[in-house]
């Protein structure tokens, strides 16, 4: 049997209400009597209850993770990083996949408060930003990492994706590209948005237009962005373009599936390059041209937010952008002659 409160008390020779305060960290106990019925928890294995915790109004210790999709390999570091960050603290994680839906988000936003988890972390794209007013209501913290929601007062923490559109566009116009395609995210995900935006500001800039066409919105995925690619590469030569953006590592990929399929060779007839920097990345054939992200320092600062908003030591909301960096890898060169 597991042990109880009761038993700690009894073992050590305490009230209930001394082991309790020793648990919360308040009350008027010697350091000496402290660190004596810290042993005998040690001792017995005592865990208290999370349920327990929750009913009486005190902290569980747990927060809440709404992502994409956490087979996504982004997504997946983001998380990882969380919980590492997290479990330095004392804190365990919730995970959600929201698919980028509305009625997903809003299930899970219910379900984390009936599990009375102690903060969220959003890194999900959402339509309806009331959705997380009750927990505002409810002063239950709430920070953004890789989106943003900017009528709302929440800390956040991004990469500058303006920036790294920029990057793709000039690294591809240096090679001499002129005719490129994009690969984009759902409009409702505003760091595709900032992507897309820096890329066509960067290449207008240097005088060459991008028609719409040529800019594609898919889900996140692989799939999709293999079925995108086809599409506009199965033009014929003189039409297709010579170089694809796209705004994740997963979309990248689809497109060297859609180039292998249809027997054009990266880079040589096609260049790709991504965003993220995931573990795949390095591992693609050829490995993937890409636009690093600081994942871990990412997942590390907005677990360090939340806390302090645990704390009540936060004041004013931050909005933390971090920059990325472009690392060139063997899917992007010149344009064939």
């Amino acid at each position: 049997m597991k042990a109880t409160i009761y038993d700690v008390a009894r073992e050590a020779g305490v009230s209930i209400a001394a082991v309790s305060q020793v648990m919360n960290g308040k009350g008027k106990i010697s350091e000496e009597r402290r660190t004596e019925i810290l042993k005998v928890m040690e001792k017995l294995n005592y865990q208290p209850s999370v349920i327990a915790s929750a009913l009486t109004g005190k902290k569980t210790y747990t927060l809440g993770l709404l992502v994409p999709d956490i087979s996504n390999p982004f997504f997946a570091e983001i998380a990882r990083a969380v919980e590492d960050q997290g479990h330095n603290l004392g804190y365990s994680l919730v995970i959600c996949s929201t698919d980028n839906k509305d009625e997903r988000v809003e299930r899970y936003l219910n379900l984390l408060q009936q599990k009375s988890v102690d903060g969220m972390i959003i890194g999900t794209g959402m339509d309806n930003k009331d959705m997380l007013t009750p927990l505002m209501e409810r002063s239950i913290p709430v920070v953004m990492i890789a989106r943003e929601m900017p009528d709302m007062a929440v800390h956040t923490v991004v990469v500058d994706d303006f920036v790294g559109g920029t990057l793709s566009a000039k690294h591809l116009l240096e090679l001499g590209h002129t005719r490129m395609a994009i690969l984009a995210e759902h409009t409702k995900v505003t760091s595709s948005r900032e992507r897309v935006k820096g890329f066509v500001t960067t290449l207008e800039e240097a005088g060459i237009g991008l028609p719409e066409a040529r800019v594609r919105n898919c889900s996140y995925t692989v799939e999709d962005g293999k079925r995108e690619a086809i599409e506009l590469l199965e033009k014929p030569a003189a039409e297709r373009p010579t170089a694809l953006f796209c705004c994740n590592d997963m979309l990248a990929i689809g497109a060297l599936q859609a180039a292998k399929q249809l027997k054009l060779r990266v880079p040589e007839d096609i260049s790709v390059i991504g965003f993220d920097n995931t573990i795949l990345a390095s591992v693609t054939d050829p490995p993937l041209t890409t636009i690093a992200q600081p994942i871990e320092q990412m997942g590390k600062q907005v677990v360090d937010l939340l806390i302090l908003e645990l704390k009540k030591k936060s004041q004013a909301k931050q909005r933390i952008v971090m920059r990325p960096e472009l690392i060139i890898r063997q899917s992007t060169a010149a344009p064939a002659k």
